[in-house]
């Protein structure tokens, strides 16, 4: 294998972890300005709620992508992106002594410039890094929202529908292709040769060549990361390296096994459902590392 052959497999890991270390590390400013999607972390029917949520976005999406409306979806990725930012350095602008409007307007502006140098100047590094303040920001405000049991039933249910999605109606690589063509942010971009520019070349192909990067989308970032997220917040288990527990390690080190499997059939050419390896892994591992914790108060059923 030549060198850019290797490099989704170095740079996606890398910022998967790098999603879900700043998820950690945003949990508490998030907490702390009250960032909470659900007021009951416990209930189970949070997860239905959010896949309530997620199918309306994706019919949105889905609509826009059929009646050729692709400046739309850029505007409406655009004012949800905005959003996440403006949460993100919202929970980070209370923890700076001050006055609270003054933070808040700082927030406004951080936000608005980030979302603004997404659409402006959208290199693939530019979009990696701003792309993984997003995922985390998302995988920390529902870790915050969600305990075990309720992430647990929302990643098999994720799992289900992308794997449906993508291989039963395919209607999540129309989503894909129309996101795509709409050059809107919500994916991550590992190029496969230095010179390549997602400014100029997008992913577009000429014949007898290939695309210039392997593209991974937010949702595999965030998904298994709110595992992650939400192990360090409600999980009582002693920590064995920094402030990490063991079942948090098990669900970072799964979702990165889960991840290697993703881009081994990934490598092969076909569109594949990131998610049942990814939040399959995440879950394996958070439970593996249960068991060797001892922890199990998060489990009603094995008190």
């Amino acid at each position: 294998m030549q060198i850019r052959d290797w490099l989704p497999f170095l740079g996606m890991p890398l910022m998967l972890l790098s999603v879900q270390i700043i998820a950690i590390l945003l949990v508490m400013p998030m907490q702390a300005a009250g960032f909470m999607a659900f007021e009951d972390p416990e209930s189970v029917a949070n997860p239905l709620i959010f896949i309530g949520m997620l199918l309306v976005f994706t019919l949105v999406l889905l609509l826009l992508i059929r009646i050729g409306g692709r400046r739309f979806i850029s505007f409406f990725i655009g004012f949800a992106i905005f959003m996440t930012f403006l949460y993100i350095f919202g929970a980070l602008s209370a923890l700076v002594p001050g006055a609270v409007g003054v933070a808040a307007i700082g927030a406004v502006i951080a936000a608005g410039a980030a979302t603004a140098l997404l659409y402006l100047y959208p290199e693939w590094y530019v979009i990696d890094i701003l792309g993984v303040l997003i995922s985390a920001g998302i995988a920390s405000i529902f870790g915050i929202s969600l305990s075990i049991l309720p992430v647990f039933v929302l990643l098999v249910l994720l799992a289900a529908y992308d794997a449906i999605s993508v291989y039963r109606t395919k209607h999540m690589i129309t989503l894909a292709e129309g996101v795509i063509e709409a050059k809107a942010p919500i994916m991550v971009v590992v190029p496969k040769r230095m010179d390549y520019s997602f400014r100029t070349e997008g992913l577009s192909i000429s014949d007898g060549e290939e695309r210039g990067a392997f593209l991974m989308g937010m949702g595999d970032l965030i998904m298994p990361s709110i595992l992650v997220a939400s192990s360090h917040v409600f999980v009582d288990a002693p920590a064995v390296l920094g402030p990490l527990s063991a079942p948090t390690l098990g669900a970072m080190a799964g979702s990165i096994a889960g991840l290697a499997l993703l881009l081994y059939f990934v490598n092969k050419g076909n569109p594949q459902a990131g998610l049942p390896p990814l939040n399959g892994g995440a879950i394996l591992g958070f439970l593996i590392g249960a068991v060797l914790a001892g922890s199990f108060a998060w489990c009603p059923l094995c008190i």
